[in-house]
């Protein structure tokens, strides 16, 4: 194989590749070889027919099998003997080719450009840790005993007011007749909820235990007897026990049914979870920073093509004439995206990163626990989108390159208090909301006038500064 580069200005490449009729014939050779064992011709032994009768039968077919063989195997061996790492698919025009004959083709393919990675080993960057004051932990166990029920039964002749909890037996009669579900056992209420039906909690203020009273409530749209339907019930109930809420001790006994050891076990768990709370908003801050360096490496040229795949992204949906007004824009994004994902794939390559199927698979499970009852709906459409699956693994891939930057990068570290962080993370996310914005009016300012509209995206809520009434053991 003989292979001649040609046009060697820019990304741009030209390989032209020569195969000898002899090579080609040897290729066509073993390929008569494999098929002779399994062939049957009548009149001929299997594996005994002559390669001129083969020929004649099945020469075309064979040929083009052959060819198709014959140019991946040396496009592949051409680009890595010339050390070309191509962006994106080559092209590929035949020039000479047939049966006897010399292959010659032309390989047109655009290299990726040569990047200089050393800088990431020297990158500056914010990694913040936050100072959990004592008093911050008291208050979070204090909102979480507040939260947990601890309900007592009162004595006999104390009556049932707002909020406490109410146990009863009932039977229920619509124009003095039962009907299907008339009946209750045991049924709890917590007064001035008026979660069972609207109405009914406030008429049990003032019972005690052992009272029998008569509650009128109307049954809703949603009642299963459709017949029964906005209709008046009377339920004759009686009061079984009437319990008050009474402040939670906070003690050991607290601290083991929520899961720790003990109070002082459960007051380090604490404070590390509204630590673990700031620090990955912190940490994508830091990752963010990163990425800004990141946009400021130099790469001598950005491959036209994967700016263009880039632009399609970019402007889909939109019309051709909004695509054209937000071109230039839509081209200096494109090329800082392609720049950014090249310098991060060549870090990744260097530094042999891989991302394993237990990985991916994680971070699907990590999707599914951020959408509780919907399990099965994002489940079903990652086994169906395969793209989908392939860009959970490439945000998987990233955020592996980030932190192994991190790890090798200059960390500028900083202890903050809690105050501190909040104040940080508000501004990032006013900086972020601002950014939306201008991105919006950008867009909006292509529509027609008749479609113009307020357009303005729901900014999620800070996720650092999300209450959290649950306490894990990691």
């Amino acid at each position: 194989m003989k292979i001649t580069v040609e046009n060697k200005k820019g990304l741009n490449k030209n390989l032209k590749i020569f195969i000898d009729k002899e090579t080609m014939n040897s290729y066509m050779d073993e390929k008569y070889e494999e098929i002779k064992g399994s062939v049957n011709l009548k009149g001929f032994r299997p594996g005994k027919v002559p390669k001129e009768i083969l020929k004649r039968q099945f020469g075309k077919a064979v040929f083009g099998e052959v060819l198709d063989k014959v140019l991946k195997e040396t496009s592949t061996k051409a680009l890595e003997e010339k050390k070309i790492k191509p962006a994106g698919q080559p092209k590929l025009d035949l020039k000479t080719y047939g049966e006897d004959k010399d292959l010659e083709y032309v390989l047109s393919v655009t290299e990726l450009p040569k990047i200089e990675i050393k800088s990431l080993e020297s990158i500056k960057f914010d990694e913040y840790t936050v100072k959990i004051d004592e008093s911050e932990t008291d208050k979070r166990i204090k909102e979480i005993a507040k939260n947990q029920p601890n309900f007592k039964e009162v004595s006999t002749d104390t009556k049932a007011k707002k909020g406490d909890l109410v146990s009863l037996d009932y039977k229920a009669t619509v124009d003095g007749k039962d009907f299907k579900g008339s009946e209750g056992k045991n049924t709890q209420l917590t007064l001035g909820k008026d979660l069972f039906l609207k109405g009914f909690d406030e008429q049990l203020i003032g019972v005690k235990k052992d009272d029998e009273k008569i509650v009128e409530a109307t049954l809703p749209e949603n009642f299963p007897e459709k017949e029964l339907v906005n209709k008046k019930a009377k339920f004759n109930c009686k009061i079984l026990s009437v319990k008050q809420s009474e402040e939670v001790k906070i003690d050991d006994d607290f601290a083991k049914n929520l899961g720790a050891k003990d109070l002082k076990d459960l007051k380090t768990l604490i404070s590390k979870q509204i630590n673990d709370e700031y620090k990955n908003s912190l940490d994508q801050l830091s990752k963010n920073q990163i990425l800004k360096e990141i946009e400021k490496i130099k790469v001598d040229e950005v491959p036209e093509n994967l700016i263009e795949e880039e632009l399609k992204i970019l402007s889909q949906g939109m019309s051709e004439e909004e695509a054209k007004k937000n071109k230039k824009d839509f081209e200096k994004k494109a090329k800082t995206r392609i720049k950014t994902g090249l310098i991060l794939n060549e870090f990744g390559e260097k530094n042999q990163i891989k991302v394993t199927e237990q990985e991916v698979q994680a971070e699907v499970q990590k999707q599914l626990r951020m959408m509780p009852g919907q399990e099965k709906m994002v489940m079903d459409f990652y086994q169906k989108n395969p793209s989908a699956i392939a860009s959970l693994r490439g945000t998987v891939y990233e955020e592996k390159i980030l932190n192994l930057i991190k790890e090798k990068g200059k960390a500028n570290k900083k202890e903050i208090s809690k105050e501190e962080a909040e104040k940080i993370l508000k501004e990032a996310h006013k900086n972020d909301h601002l950014e939306e914005k201008k991105e919006t009016k950008k867009k909006s300012s292509t529509t027609s006038a008749k479609e113009k509209k307020p357009a303005t995206k729901k900014v999620k809520s800070n996720p650092a500064v999300k209450k959290t009434k649950k306490v894990s053991k990691k």
